[in-house]
């Protein structure tokens, strides 16, 4: 059984237009076939192909200088896809930003906010998330995820309310806690990007009185966040203990990014939702796309 949410199939790349490629400064792993095919092609991208593989531990491109994919040209477009067509890139490349969970009796399948596209689509959408699925499951831990994303998306009380309610139902609890204490965490971390570190050094705890009043209309974007990281991370928990875990990371995850957002109002007067965008896809690629970072922070949190 498969099961996806409703935003899944409306998803295209935007190739060219998109600001933070993801063929640049990402590794990129060739699988068995592609490379199969890669190894025996004789036409046009033969030799950039030789010279563009290392088989050096699972079989990779070689970065340029600034990290970009050899294949990559100055346009922002691929060279395998304009040449060789879009049947022939890695699956790697296929997939992104997708996600496939295996779970008891189903894959559930969705798209990863790192992607600028994907970020956009999910975060903005004004209607609550559907999930198209055909049969029930008896797994527990995947009927409390869903019990979740129900509150979750309950508009009758506040974002934070629902929070509260979600960690009740797991029995458990979150300490909210200043912004700079989060930022020293997440500086802890392994850091993917300088974008990310500089962020996060220049973070303080400004006080903004009307952040709450100017978001009043955009609470749909942190209910879209929170459905997004349950539905994504909560049952994979392989027990109610894990399970407990994921919760209070998606109350981490809330509270972090709202005060980010609170301060960035502070400093500018201003939180524009292609802000809010940037500041959820960065938390997604330096969090979620690094199982150290993620696992860390569902131990600590």
């Amino acid at each position: 059984m498969h099961r996806y949410p409703d935003y899944y199939e409306k998803f295209t790349c935007i190739a060219d237009k998109c600001k933070h490629n993801c063929c640049i400064g990402w590794g990129i792993d060739i699988d068995e076939d592609t490379l199969s095919f890669y190894e025996n092609h004789s036409g046009a991208l033969k030799d950039h192909l030789k010279n563009s593989i290392s088989y050096e531990d699972t079989p990779h491109f070689i970065l340029t200088d600034t990290e970009r994919c050899p294949f990559l040209n100055d346009k922002n477009l691929c060279d395998i896809i304009c040449t060789l067509g879009e049947e022939h890139i890695c699956d790697i490349c296929t997939e992104h930003p997708r996600f496939h969970n295996e779970l008891p009796g189903r894959i559930e399948s969705g798209l990863g906010l790192c992607c600028e596209e994907a970020c956009r689509l999910i975060i903005t959408n004004k209607e609550k998330t559907t999930f198209i699925t055909e049969a029930k499951t008896d797994d527990e831990i995947i009927i409390l995820r869903d019990e979740i994303i129900t509150i979750l998306q309950d508009r009758a009380f506040s974002i934070s309310q629902r929070i509260e309610k979600m960690l009740a139902l797991c029995d458990t609890e979150y300490e909210s806690k200043p912004l700079k204490e989060y930022s020293k965490t997440l500086l802890s971390l392994e850091i993917l990007e300088k974008e990310w570190k500089n962020l996060l050094e220049n973070i303080d705890d400004e006080k903004s009185d009307d952040f709450s009043l100017f978001m009043n209309d955009r609470q749909h974007e942190y209910e879209q966040f929170c459905v997004y990281l349950i539905y994504r991370h909560f049952a994979n928990a392989p027990d109610i203990e894990e399970a407990q875990k994921r919760a209070r990371f998606t109350a981490f995850a809330l509270d972090f990014i709202y005060k980010l957002g609170k301060h960035i109002y502070a400093k500018t007067n201003d939180f524009s939702v292609d802000t809010q965008l940037d500041i959820m896809r960065q938390f997604s690629s330096e969090i979620e796309y690094s199982d150290e970072n993620l696992h860390t922070l569902f131990d600590i949190v």
